[in-house]
C-alpha cells in the first residue's frame, strides 16, 4: 500500500501507525504547499482534495481521512492491538478520541499556520485549544497512553497534534501528564523511524 504524506502535518498518525503495524508500504511525500511528488507529479491528480493523508490499498481502493484510515491499519494487524476490536464498547471510546482530536484540537490549529484570522479570533481560539489540552492533562493522569497502558492509533494522533504546538509557540510546560506522555510516545521506536522517514529528526 501507498501513503501520501506531508512530514510533521497529520499524516504522520497514520504513518506512526503503519510502522507500529509493521505493515509493507511505501510512504510518499505529498508536501502542502508545493502539491508536486518528488518526480513532479501534480499530487491533485492522485487526491483531487490535495490534502493528506491519502492511503492507496494494493487493489486501488483508497481511504483519505485519518481515523478512518488509522482503524483501517489497525485491523490489518489485531496482534498488535492497536484499536479495540470491533464492535466493543472500547472500540467506541476510542473514536470518541479520535473525534475529539480531529475536532477539538487539530482543526483549532488551523488559524494558527498562516489562515485567514484576526489577532482577537487567534487568542479566543487559542483560549479554547488550551482549555481542550488541559482536559486531555487530566485525562492522561496515572495512564500510560490515552486509552490506559495500551498503546493505540489515538496516541498516535494526540502525539502528532500536540507536537503543533511548538512551532506555532503555545507554551506546554505547565501540563505535566502531556509533557510526560509525549516524551514516552517519543521514545518509541515506531515514532522515531517515522520521524525520521519524514526528515524531522537525524
Amino acid at each position: 500500500m501507498k501513503l501520501y504524506y506531508s512530514p510533521g502535518a497529520c499524516s504522520m498518525s497514520p504513518h506512526i501507525v503503519l510502522h507500529e503495524a509493521g505493515l509493507a508500504h511505501e510512504a510518499i511525500a505529498a508536501p502542502t504547499k508545493t502539491h508536486k511528488l518528488a518526480d513532479g507529479t501534480d499530487y491533485y491528480t492522485i487526491n483531487p482534495l490535495g490534502y493528506v493523508p491519502f492511503l492507496v490499498l494494493d487493489d486501488g481502493r483508497t481511504l483519505r481521512e485519518g481515523p478512518a484510515i488509522v482503524q483501517y491499519l489497525a485491523d490489518q494487524a489485531p496482534d498488535k492491538k492497536l484499536a479495540p476490536p470491533a464492535g466493543g464498547f472500547e472500540r467506541y471510546q476510542l473514536q470518541e478520541w479520535l473525534t475529539f482530536i480531529g475536532t477539538e484540537l487539530h482543526k483549532s490549529f488551523g488559524p494558527f499556520f498562516g489562515g485567514p484570522a484576526n489577532d482577537e479570533y487567534k487568542a479566543s481560539v487559542k483560549e479554547r485549544l488550551m482549555s481542550r489540552l488541559a482536559f486531555v492533562d487530566q485525562q492522561l493522569a496515572g495512564k500510560d497512553y490515552l486509552m490506559g497502558a495500551q498503546f493505540t492509533v489515538a496516541d498516535a494522533y494526540l502525539f502528532t497534534v500536540s507536537g503543533w504546538a511548538k512551532p506555532v509557540g503555545f507554551d506546554l510546560s505547565h501540563l505535566k501528564n502531556l509533557m510526560a506522555y509525549r516524551d514516552r510516545v517519543g521514545a518509541r521506536p515506531a515514532v522515531i523511524a517515522t520521524m525520521k522517514a519524514e526528515g524531522l529528526i537525524k
